[in-house]
């Protein structure tokens, strides 16, 4: 695996791979690496010949208060966990490399990124926007590769691609979690102890707010009943059922429902939901 820190070298490495006739994946990420990022590994692998994987924790979709200072770091791990997994090459870039002379841009995502964690986080999906913009611009991938824990960003990326009219092909895979239910992620380690085994309670509420669903309680009584077995020490911040491709309100003609929710638990952020296909439509 190549370890790279600079735009230049990476796309004059990248250049010689296309030159060879072979196509190139990305999977992005902040670090802090876990089997769900190694998973995303194998995703890309099986649809491009190189995969660039990229490490960078973006500044611009981080909030004063929020935790960019402090955000899980383990670069001698995820370097290891990623040649383990076959990737090709390893892009790490300083801030200045993204975003040379602190060049910013105002990236508009539209109406989807107000919704939801949108609410709670309202500089966060710009930041998202332009850091992915900024990757596709540099990598020019043909597959990029995301997780559907962050189902909202992923429907985001899917937009700006469309609308960037940029032909990239956008994979994802699903949730990869712990045995115990809860959704692998870089802020679990924030999670004491005694959160720690508190934590799959959140997946829980999801799990039976859909049985609930398919039992055919009505809506507004399946989002209450989990907001109440949500409580202390949750923190809500939000719990919805949504058409799961639009991220609107469920119609007769929604197809596919999403459960998504976002508590915090102590000072830990958690995010998760389940997609999953209507039986009567």
């Amino acid at each position: 695996m190549r370890i790279i820190e600079t735009i230049d070298a990476l796309q004059e490495c990248l250049k010689q791979c296309r030159d060879q006739g072979k196509t190139i994946a990305l999977v992005p990420t902040m670090g802090g690496l876990h089997q769900g990022h190694l998973q995303l590994i194998d995703e890309a692998k099986s649809h491009a010949d190189v995969v660039v994987a990229s490490i960078f924790v973006n500044p611009t979709q981080f909030a004063p208060h929020e935790d960019l200072d402090k955000y899980p770091h383990s670069p001698e791990a995820d370097k290891k966990g990623l040649m383990d997994r076959g990737a090709d090459v390893l892009f790490l870039p300083s801030v200045e490399e993204i975003y040379p002379e602190n060049q910013t841009s105002d990236y508009e995502v539209g109406e989807i990124a107000e919704l939801l964690c949108g609410k709670s986080r309202p500089i966060h999906f710009k930041g998202v926007a332009q850091v992915v913009s900024r990757f596709f611009d540099i990598v020019e991938p043909d597959v990029a590769v995301f997780g559907e824990k962050d189902y909202q960003q992923l429907q985001i990326i899917k937009q700006l691609v469309g609308r960037q009219k940029r032909k990239i092909n956008i994979a994802s895979i699903g949730i990869v979690r712990e045995n115990d239910g809860l959704a692998m992620s870089t802020r679990n380690k924030y999670l004491s102890a005694s959160e720690r085994m508190l934590a799959p309670n959140f997946n829980q509420a999801l799990r039976q707010a859909k049985l609930n669903y398919e039992s055919d309680m009505v809506l507004d009584q399946v989002i209450s009943r989990a907001k109440e077995y949500l409580g202390k020490p949750f923190e809500l911040d939000y719990f919805e059922m949504l058409d799961a491709n639009t991220l609107t309100k469920i119609t007769t003609s929604s197809a596919d429902v999403i459960i998504v929710s976002a508590v915090k638990l102590g000072a830990t952020r958690l995010i998760d939901n389940i997609v999953f296909r209507r039986s009567n439509v």
